[in-house]
């Protein structure tokens, strides 16, 4: 496969953090990749589908399909829509929906799995605090390369919001944990949990930002 990546920055990106998907372009063409956006592209039906509206998510899947038709590789800054594509489009049938969901990725999974890069040149000098997203640990090993970024400890990551992103409430008692180890940021993988952190933050006045990984690894 050719050296080419579209972009998949999901409607959250596109509406409400489109620095993350800047970012994300930003490093991509960094570690040598030609990057395209298609503007096309809408959303992967994740939320439908578990409202249970399966018809609808089925033919926001279609759609997918002969959006990035012909693409390269399929990047995207969310977990949760890369496994959504990754999951459900094979559920669909046919050759073409499987052969997209081969080549949807999750951002950092791309950078440490198919460019194999893990030092992508970045400065970024904070103390910052990861949430990790379940089963992947390809941030962590992206920031651990990142000049000047202290990563501070915070394991209890209760009542940050769930792994796909509901509207869970953040507690007081995680945005106080945060504030306590120190940290200036928040760097994350899932778009909507850092929304759910971006809003607590402002709630309680505390001056901490958070961040998608691809803002932190495009500083300079």
């Amino acid at each position: 496969m050719t050296k080419r990546v579209s972009l998949f920055v999901t409607c959250v990106v596109d509406q409400l953090m489109p620095r993350a998907a800047l970012a994300m372009a930003d490093v991509l063409t960094r570690v040598g990749y030609d990057v395209e956006f298609r503007p096309a592209q809408t959303c992967c039906g994740r939320s439908v589908y578990e409202m249970g509206c399966r018809e609808q998510a089925q033919a926001a899947g279609a759609y997918c399909v002969d959006v990035f038709a012909g693409a390269g590789y399929v990047v995207t800054p969310s977990t949760a829509c890369a496994a959504t594509l990754r999951k459900r489009l094979p559920e669909q049938g046919g050759p073409a929906a499987a052969e997209l969901a081969g080549r949807v990725w999750e951002f950092s999974r791309f950078l440490v799995e198919i460019a194999r890069v893990e030092d992508v040149g970045a400065r970024f000098e904070h103390p910052v605090v990861f949430q990790d997203a379940e089963g992947l640990n390809g941030g962590r090993r992206l920031l651990a390369q990142v000049k000047g970024l202290r990563l501070l400890p915070l394991p209890d990551w209760a009542g940050s919001g769930s792994f796909w992103g509901r509207s869970e409430p953040v507690s007081p008692a995680l945005v106080d944990r945060i504030a306590e180890s120190g940290a200036s940021h928040v760097v994350g993988m899932e778009p909507e949990r850092l929304l759910l952190l971006r809003g607590a933050f402002a709630k309680r006045d505390r001056g901490i930002e958070a961040l998608h990984l691809a803002e932190v690894l495009a500083s300079r």
